[in-house]
């Protein structure tokens, strides 16, 4: 009877990378009829360390088309739809609306509160999982309707009412993570995914799973839906998507602060170096990431360590500084730092190392 269920269930993997590669192996695998693929990025080398299903010779070619190969060489008989975009306001709704649950696969905020939000106007469940560096999360958001109107669980947005300032949290490809781990939450994840599906069980709903994998321990927390939730409320104030990128601070043009009149670009950096000029190249990603790429002659201070370290910094305090991170929000939240501190020339390097590479190092490929 399981099985029959699982054969006639849709699932929407939203990502095909570290989370999104093991779930679709491990569904495929289980039986489930079928598999929605959602990621508009291409197979990098550096993918390959966590993201199981892609190959070498899958390298630059479209992650949804190369999971969808995975699915079938494991299973030829599961239905595989493959959507080559993200996930939007424009086209969230539409989708979901095909298949029995969603997974989250993704590691940016806007789409996290997207995907929510969009399952709780369907009454659909959102299963979540999460991963940095040597810990990870997972819990399932049931957020159906019981026949007295109230809902199974609560939602993301019960659990996290506000994202996090812009740049504030890294992504996997910022700050690292252990290859292994993905794999971990995935497994919890495809195992509610089957729950959910068959009805048998226990699921995650109402508890939060969080994993140690450097100590082997894990941590159950419990969740209670937020009577007051925007949402999924008694009295919900949000009844239609948003723009999540400006709910989450990520308008393009503009910085989170209201500081983006303190950006140089890249071209104008490159000229300033190459006159000669006098600063300091402040470099606030995670240590991992310069093993990737690197503007030469940085100093590394990662983000989360510049309160306690500004007094490496005390001889530039009236000097130049240039913030530099990934793509420019790490190092503007920087720049507010060292503002609040009494430094007085301080400016972001606009667009972070990508521009860098794009515009003026086409060396730096690989981030």
């Amino acid at each position: 009877m399981g099985q029959e269920k699982l054969l006639k269930s849709a699932v929407l993997l939203i990502g095909a990378g570290g989370l999104g590669s093991p779930l679709a192996l491990y569904l495929a695998a289980a039986g489930v009829g079928r598999i929605g693929i959602m990621d508009f990025d291409a197979v990098d080398v550096s993918n390959l360390q966590r993201q199981i299903i892609h190959r070498t010779q899958d390298v630059g070619t479209s992650k949804a088309q190369s999971a969808k190969r995975g699915i079938n060489d494991l299973n030829p008989d599961v239905v595989v739809d493959v959507y080559e975009e993200g996930i939007n306001s424009g086209n969230a709704l539409e989708i979901i609306a095909k298949y029995d649950i969603v997974i989250d696969g993704t590691d940016n905020f806007p789409t996290r509160y997207l995907v929510n939000d969009a399952c709780v106007f369907l009454d659909k469940v959102n299963i979540y999982g999460s991963i940095y560096r040597f810990e990870g999360q997972a819990t399932v958001f049931d957020v159906r309707k019981k026949p007295d109107g109230t809902r199974n669980g609560p939602c993301y947005r019960c659990l996290y009412p506000e994202p996090p300032p812009p740049g504030e949290v890294p992504s996997c490809s910022e700050g690292g993570v252990l290859g292994v781990l993905p794999g971990s939450i995935a497994m919890i994840q495809a195992t509610e995914a089957i729950k959910v599906l068959t009805g048998m069980g226990r699921t995650l709903a109402g508890r939060f799973l969080r994993y140690d994998a450097l100590n082997m321990t894990f941590r159950e927390l419990k969740l209670r839906p937020d009577p007051t939730c925007p949402v999924c409320g008694q009295n919900p104030t949000i009844t239609q998507l948003i723009d999540y990128q400006e709910f989450c601070g990520l308008k393009r043009g503009e910085s989170d602060s209201g500081m983006s009149g303190l950006e140089i670009s890249v071209g104008d950096y490159s000229e300033l170096r190459e006159a000669g000029t006098e600063h300091l190249l402040l470099d606030v990603r995670e240590p991992s990431e310069l093993g990737v790429c690197q503007i030469d002659g940085n100093l590394n201070i990662p983000l989360g360590q510049l309160p306690a370290r500004l007094g490496e910094l005390a001889a530039w305090k009236d000097k130049l500084i240039i913030a530099q991170c990934k793509s420019g929000r790490r190092s503007m939240k920087a720049l507010e730092t060292l503002q609040k501190h009494g430094f007085t020339k301080v400016l972001n390097l606009e667009g972070g190392i990508l521009a860098w590479g794009e515009q003026i190092d086409p060396s730096i490929t690989a981030y």
